[in-house]
C-alpha cells in the first residue's frame, strides 16, 4: 500500500491563527478533494492530509483536523516522514510553495513538484518572463512597476510579482505613477482570450493535457476570475510546440503544471507558469475521460513518464466559481 500525503494549505491549516483568504477557499477545496479522489482511485494508494476544524474535510482521504494552538509545519513533517510520496498545493506568495517544498523534501524524497530552483524561479513572474524571453518563447513583456521603459505606451496591467489569483491584479490606461506598492510589476495589456495549457512534465518532456479558457471579466478596472472551460480548444501544434519550449527551457518542471497565456491571432502569448496543480485540474479527469495522476512518474513502476496513448479530443468541461 503506497501512503500519500497531499497538502493543500489554504485549507490545511496555514490560517489557525487568522481567517483563511475567501477568495481563494473553493478553489483549494476543489483541487484538494479532486486530487485525493483521483489518488485513492489508484489501485493501492491511500491518501493522508490534513484540514482546518473550521472548514468541511475532504469527503475521501484520511484527514487530521488541526486547531487554534496546533503547529501545522510540525505536524505536516511528521507526515511527510511517514508517506512514501508528498503532493502539496499552496500558492507561491511569499514564497511559501517553495519554502514548503524545501521543508518536505528534507523529510521525503518523493515530493511531486518542480525542483527547488524552477519553484524559485516561476514564484516571480518577471523572472519566469526574462527566461521564457531569452529561450525565444513569446511572453508578455514585464518590468518592475518603477521601471516602465518611457517608450512604451499604456494600457498597463499590474500586479504583485509573486501574486496568485486576480485579487490585486489591475487594469490603468496610463503609466503606472508613485507611489508604487512594493513588489509590483507592470506589463503591457495584451488583447486576446485568457487561456491555460495544463502540463504533464518530467525532465524536459511536456505533455498537453489540455488548453483551456479562463472566464476573465474586466469591470472598473479590475480583473475578475469565475472559473473555466477545460478543453475549450485542441491541443494543436502551435500549443505543443509551446509546450515542448517552455519544457526545453524549464527542464525543472514537473508533475501536472499550468501555463496561463493569451491566444491571440499571432499565435499564444505566455503570461506565467504555475508550478502546481491549478483550478483546471478540478475538470481534467471528466475531460480526459483517464484518470490522469496515473500518468505521473511516482506511480509508474519504472519511475518514468511514457509517452502517452493517443487521447480522444477532450470533452468541454465547466469548472464555476
Amino acid at each position: 500500500m503506497m501512503h500519500v500525503f497531499v497538502l493543500e494549505t489554504v485549507t490545511g491549516g496555514d490560517y489557525l491563527g487568522g481567517e483563511p483568504p475567501g477568495s481563494l477557499i473553493a478553489e483549494a477545496a476543489l483541487m484538494r478533494d479532486t486530487l485525493i479522489g483521483d489518488l485513492e482511485d489508484l489501485p493501492g494508494v491511500r491518501v493522508v492530509t490534513t484540514h482546518d476544524a473550521r472548514l468541511p474535510p475532504p469527503p475521501r482521504g484520511t484527514s487530521t483536523a488541526l486547531r487554534l494552538g496546533d503547529d501545522p509545519r510540525s505536524i505536516w513533517n511528521m507526515m511527510a516522514e511517514e508517506a512514501d510520496c508528498c503532493w502539496p498545493i499552496a500558492p507561491e506568495t511569499g514564497g511559501v510553495l517553495e519554502q514548503l517544498a524545501g521543508q518536505l523534501r528534507a523529510r521525503n524524497r518523493r515530493v511531486i513538484l518542480p525542483d527547488q530552483r524552477t519553484l524559485a524561479l516561476c514564484a516571480s513572474k518577471r523572472a519566469t518572463a526574462g527566461a521564457l524571453a531569452a529561450a525565444g518563447i513569446p511572453v508578455v513583456p514585464t518590468w518592475p512597476i518603477e521601471a516602465v521603459p518611457a517608450e512604451v505606451a499604456g494600457p498597463f496591467v499590474t500586479k504583485p510579482d509573486d501574486g496568485t489569483g486576480t485579487e490585486e491584479v489591475h487594469l490603468s490606461p496610463d503609466r503606472p505613477a508613485p507611489p508604487f506598492p512594493a513588489g509590483f510589476i507592470a506589463q503591457p495589456l495584451v488583447e486576446g482570450m485568457p487561456a491555460s495549457l495544463t502540463l504533464l512534465c518530467q525532465e524536459g518532456r511536456t505533455h498537453v493535457l489540455t488548453a483551456n479558457r479562463q472566464h476573465v471579466t474586466r469591470a472598473d478596472g479590475r480583473f475578475h476570475f469565475s472559473g473555466l472551460t477545460v478543453g475549450a480548444f485542441p491541443a494543436d501544434a502551435p500549443l505543443r510546440a509551446l509546450a515542448g519550449s517552455i519544457g526545453a527551457a524549464l527542464p525543472g518542471l514537473h508533475g501536472i503544471v499550468g501555463v496561463d497565456y493569451i491566444a491571440t491571432p499571432q499565435g499564444p502569448v505566455v503570461v506565467e507558469i504555475n508550478p502546481r496543480l491549478t483550478t483546471a485540474y478540478v475538470g481534467l479527469r471528466r475531460s480526459l475521460g483517464v484518470n490522469p495522476v496515473a500518468f505521473l512518474a511516482e506511480f509508474i513502476r519504472e519511475g518514468m513518464v511514457p509517452d502517452l496513448p493517443r487521447l480522444p479530443p477532450a470533452l468541454l468541461v465547466e469548472v464555476l466559481l
